[in-house]
C-alpha cells in the first residue's frame, strides 16, 4: 500500500483544489441590508488596502499563534523558546511574551502616512490572534497590551488597536478589524482541565452548554467592545472558520463523506469537525445596530455574514461573480519574520492590475517589528506602489471587471460612465514600449481618444479587424511614463460586436 501514498496524497490535494475552485465560483449568499449594499459598493471602489498580524509572538519572529496548536502540520512547529520538546511548558512560555512585548518604537501615524502615499484606501488590523493576546484595552480579559505585566501597559500609545485606527482615520483610510473567533487563551475555549486536541474547542458545547454560553458571550462582548470604544469601524475581518454552526447532516457528510480521509495521517489526528455556534446572526444584528453598514467578513464560512471573500495569499484565476479580496504577503510571512525579503515593486504593481481587473481588491499584509517598526522592505515597496499610482490610480479606483479582463498580457477595466483603461503588462525587463500594441476584444466607437496615462497628448489608433491598434511614438517608446505597466485610458469605447 505504502507505494500508493504519493499518488492518494496527490489526488486528495487535486480534489481540495478543485473544491476551493467550486467554493469560489459558487458559495455566496447576497446581503441584502441596502445599507451594507451601499457600503460594500463603496469598498469595491477601494482597491488596495493594508493588512497588518502584530503580536506579543513578532518578538520571536515565528508564525502568529499557530505554535500552540497541537496539530501535525508544518506551521505549527515550536521553532523557539526553550521548551519546544514540552507542549505545556511551551504554552507557559509563548503566553509569558506578554512580559517582555515592549515596541516602543511604534508610531502608527508614520505607518498611515506610508500606506496613504502608496495609494492604499483601508486597514484590517489583527486587533487579536487566535492565541488570545488582546492588542486592545479589553475589560474581559487579562491577556492584553494593556495588561499592568506587560511592559508596554505604561505607554502613552498602550492601547494599539486605539492608536492605529485613529492614525488610519486621520489619513482618510478605512478601518477594519480583524478578530479570531477562536481564542487558545480563554478557559472557556481550551479548558485547562482537558488537553487541546487539535485548534478546535477541546471539549464537546453540546456535553457542556454552560461553558459554551460563558464563550460565546465573551466573543460578543470583546467585538462590541471594539464596535463601541474606538469609533467608526467599516470591517469586521472574522479569522477562524472552524468556529461555525454545523448541523448533524454536515457532521455527518464529514465523517462519512469524501473528505474523512483528511482525519489521519500516519494515524496522527490532524483536527476535527466540531459546531461551535457563536450565535453570529445574532452578534452581526448586534453590530449593525452599533455601526449601521458595517460589513461582516467571516471567513471561509458559507452564509450571510460573509460579505466578500478572501482567497488568502493566492489570485483566483479569473473573475468571480461577487465582492471579493485577495489578501497577500508582501514579504516574509503573515507575522514578523527577521531580513524578510518583499515581493518587488515589479511583482506587486503587476499583481494589483491583475486584481483588480478582475473585479477585485488586493489586502498586502506588512508584518511590524517587536520594537514596532516596519522594515526597510516594506517602504521600499510602498514607494514603488506610490510612483506608479501616481500615475496611473484613475484606472484602478472606482473601475469594475470588463470581460474578457485579460487578453495575452493587457488587463482591462471600467468605469461607470464607460471610460475604459487598458493596462499593458511588460516583461520584467522590458523598458522600451512597442511601436503598435493592439487589442482584439473591443474597438473604440469612432471619434473616441485614447492617452497614455502620464502623456498629455492623445495618442493615433487604427481600427485592426474587430479589434484596434494603438500607435506609440518612438519619443514615448523610448521614455515611457512609469514603469512595469502602462495604462491607455479609452473614452467613448463601444462593445465589440
Amino acid at each position: 500500500m505504502k507505494k500508493y501514498l504519493p499518488l492518494f496524497v496527490l489526488l486528495f490535494f487535486c480534489e481540495i483544489l478543485f473544491c476551493q475552485v467550486a467554493y469560489e465560483e459558487e458559495k455566496y449568499v447576497s446581503e441584502t441590508d441596502p445599507l451594507v449594499l451601499e457600503k460594500l459598493n463603496q469598498w469595491q471602489d477601494l482597491k488596495f488596502g493594508l493588512l497588518m498580524h502584530w503580536g506579543a509572538y513578532s518578538q520571536w519572529g515565528i508564525v502568529e499563534s499557530w505554535s500552540l496548536c497541537p496539530e501535525d502540520y508544518g506551521w505549527c512547529e515550536r521553532k523557539k523558546g526553550n521548551n519546544s520538546e514540552n507542549y505545556y511548558e511551551y504554552k507557559k512560555e509563548y503566553e509569558g511574551l506578554k512580559k517582555t512585548f515592549n515596541p516602543v518604537n511604534f508610531d502608527p501615524q508614520k505607518w498611515a502616512a506610508a500606506a496613504k502615499d502608496a495609494g492604499m484606501r483601508y486597514m484590517v488590523f489583527t486587533t487579536k490572534h487566535h492565541d488570545g493576546f488582546s492588542m486592545f484595552d479589553s475589560q474581559y480579559t487579562d491577556y492584553k497590551v494593556t495588561d499592568p505585566e506587560c511592559p508596554f501597559s505604561t505607554h502613552p500609545k498602550a492601547n494599539i488597536t486605539k492608536e492605529i485606527f485613529n492614525a488610519f482615520r486621520d489619513n482618510d483610510l478605512w478601518v477594519g478589524a480583524y478578530f479570531s473567533k477562536p481564542d487558545w487563551n480563554h478557559e472557556n475555549y481550551w479548558d485547562p482541565y482537558f488537553p487541546p486536541f487539535d485548534r478546535n474547542v477541546n471539549y464537546d458545547p453540546e456535553q457542556y452548554p454552560e461553558k459554551w454560553k460563558k464563550y460565546v458571550e465573551f466573543t460578543h462582548n470583546q467585538l462590541m467592545e471594539l464596535l463601541t470604544d474606538y469609533g467608526k469601524v467599516d470591517i469586521i475581518w472574522l479569522d477562524g472558520g472552524w468556529v461555525q454552526k454545523i448541523d448533524q447532516a454536515g457532521l455527518d457528510n464529514y465523517y462519512k463523506g469524501k473528505f474523512s480521509e483528511n482525519k489521519h495521517r500516519n494515524g496522527f489526528i490532524k483536527h476535527r469537525i466540531v459546531s461551535q455556534d457563536l450565535k453570529m446572526d445574532e452578534l452581526v444584528a448586534k453590530a449593525r445596530k452599533r455601526q449601521p453598514g458595517l460589513i461582516v467578513v467571516d471567513r471561509a464560512v458559507y452564509g450571510k455574514n460573509q460579505n466578500y471573500l478572501t482567497p488568502e495569499n493566492r489570485v483566483p484565476e479569473k473573475a468571480l461573480p461577487y465582492p471579493w479580496e485577495s489578501c497577500i504577503i508582501s514579504g516574509g510571512g503573515w507575522s514578523y519574520t527577521p531580513n524578510a525579503q518583499y515581493m518587488s515593486g515589479y511583482e506587486g504593481v503587476q499583481m494589483l492590475v491583475d486584481i483588480v481587473a478582475k473585479g477585485g481588491n488586493l489586502l498586502l499584509n506588512i508584518a511590524p517589528s517587536p520594537e514596532g517598526e516596519w522594515q526597510a522592505g516594506a517602504y521600499k515597496l510602498l514607494k514603488e506602489f506610490q510612483q506608479w499610482m501616481a500615475i496611473n490610480s484613475e484606472g484602478i479606483y472606482e473601475t469594475r471587471a470588463l470581460a474578457p479582463y485579460k487578453e495575452n498580457n493587457i488587463c482591462m477595466t471600467q468605469k461607470e460612465d464607460g471610460t475604459t483603461y487598458f493596462f499593458y503588462l511588460a516583461k520584467e525587463d522590458e523598458v522600451v514600449m512597442p511601436s503598435r500594441i493592439k487589442i482584439s476584444s473591443h474597438q473604440p466607437g469612432k471619434g473616441s481618444t485614447i492617452h497614455l496615462l502620464g502623456i498629455d497628448k492623445a495618442l493615433t489608433w487604427s481600427e485592426s479587424g474587430k479589434g484596434f491598434a494603438i500607435n506609440i511614438p518612438e519619443s514615448i517608446q523610448k521614455k515611457p511614463p512609469g514603469d512595469y505597466v502602462w495604462t491607455f485610458k479609452v473614452s467613448e469605447l463601444k462593445a465589440k460586436k
